[in-house]
């Protein structure tokens, strides 16, 4: 039952990923932005601008938080404060029509999910065994890529009955959008918050805080004796930075190449779609080839993708990306998170993936502003993309070496 009370909580909020964070939140701000007088490059530079400010804010504090949340009953209840913050904000997006004020809530919802899914993603090891990781957390990316199609596909529809592209006059039911991804990632989060309760903890001392200060201390102080969780966690740093970035910036740089809003809200649903399968396949490739060698096979898989995205031209080259990042987005994810969750001790996990975490996030602040700032001064977005190349290369580069040295430490081990 907690296994799939967990599970559950990636169908709740990939909902707000689709929506909010990659298709009709990023058009709408575009199409306000368009009637403000924004040029496209100023337009998304401020989303990228934005995007890393809110990751930047929960990253700050996320060492912290993860620190406090390994001690008894702490998981749940910080867990719970940005869920319903996150939940809150998405719903203000309804009554927001300048596009300041979509940037503020924007930020806000962003950290609430961000700030949600560190402890959502800390409690794989309260939920599951070792042995079934892998499969767990594969299954609940492919529940949640299930659930993040189905409002885009009712966007896709709703085109085509239309005949025509995004114009101002939907923007009732973009907005009306907004409302119901609140209430659905808050339905479908009731059976985690039932379900799902913290085993791994450590007793709590008499001041919380300053306790969690020097546990997070005695972390880092320690962390060469994790040699192996230090490597992995500096190559996550930089291939999750490209993955997060085409997740934030996919929608808007699409925009601005002068790909037609119905291709792009397409384009994600069949992302979704080809996720979902391509998310499971990793999970069973990885038992029979080692999750190490799927996630390298992800990641040469994104550098192809940042290659074709700046050759960008026509709809069509569009829909080869999506179908490239949809084989391989999910199983990275996913095989990131297990692969991280087996190597680290139970007993402090909230503090292992409060690094992890922090990691994942000061990544999405990167790219994100690489991104803008490389379309402001150069005029051109195309750039920005270019940017997110590096990344790939030394993030695989680094975990090749990690894998490799994790391997020799373990036959050495037995």
């Amino acid at each position: 039952m907690q296994e799939k009370s967990w599970m559950l909580y990636d169908w709740a909020n990939s909902i707000y990923v689709a929506v909010v964070m990659t298709t009709l939140l990023p058009i709408f701000f575009k199409s306000v932005t368009a009637d403000y007088g924004l040029s496209n490059s100023v337009a998304d530079s401020y989303w990228g601008y934005a995007t890393s400010a809110a990751t930047l804010l929960i990253s700050l504090f996320a060492p912290l938080l993860g620190a406090l949340g390994d001690y008894s009953n702490m998981k749940m209840k910080i867990f719970k404060t940005f869920f319903y913050l996150g939940v809150f904000a998405t719903g203000m997006l309804f009554f927001s029509s300048s596009w300041r004020y979509i940037i503020v809530f924007y930020m806000i919802s962003l950290v609430g999910y961000l700030g949600a899914n560190l402890f959502y993603d800390a409690l794989i090891v309260d939920v599951s065994s070792s042995d079934r990781m892998d499969k767990v957390s594969t299954y609940g990316y492919a529940v949640g890529y299930l659930g993040g199609s189905l409002l885009p596909l009712a966007a896709v529809i709703l085109f085509l009955l239309r005949g025509d592209d995004f114009s101002s006059d939907l923007n009732p039911a973009i907005k009306i959008s907004f409302l119901a991804t609140s209430a659905w990632w808050f339905v479908f989060t009731i059976p985690m918050l039932k379900n799902v309760r913290q085993v791994y903890s450590k007793e709590k001392e008499p001041h919380l805080v300053r306790s969690s200060f020097g546990t997070l201390y005695r972390t880092i102080k320690n962390i060469s004796s994790y040699r192996s969780v230090f490597l992995f966690l500096v190559a996550y740093f930089f291939y999750i930075d490209g993955v997060n970035t085409i997740i934030h910036m996919a929608i808007i740089y699409g925009t601005t190449m002068g790909i037609s809003n119905l291709t792009l809200i397409g384009a994600l649903l069949v992302t979704q779609v080809v996720t979902i399968p391509c998310t499971l396949i990793s999970g069973v490739l990885a038992k029979r080839f080692g999750s190490d060698r799927i996630i390298l096979s992800g990641i040469a898989v994104y550098i192809v993708v940042c290659i074709l995205a700046y050759n960008l031209q026509t709809d069509f080259d569009f829909w080869v990306i999506t179908v490239l990042v949809g084989t391989s987005q999910g199983g990275l994810q996913a095989l990131s998170r297990s692969y991280f969750g087996k190597m680290i001790p139970k007993e402090s996990s909230n503090e292992f993936f409060g690094f992890y975490d922090i990691l994942g996030k000061f990544a999405a602040i990167m790219g994100p502003a690489l991104y803008g700032l490389f379309s402001q001064i150069t005029g051109k977005s195309q750039y920005g993309v270019l940017s997110i190349l590096i990344l790939f290369v030394v993030g695989g580069a680094v975990f090749l070496y990690a894998s490799s040295y994790e391997k020799r430490r373990s036959r050495q081990s037995v």
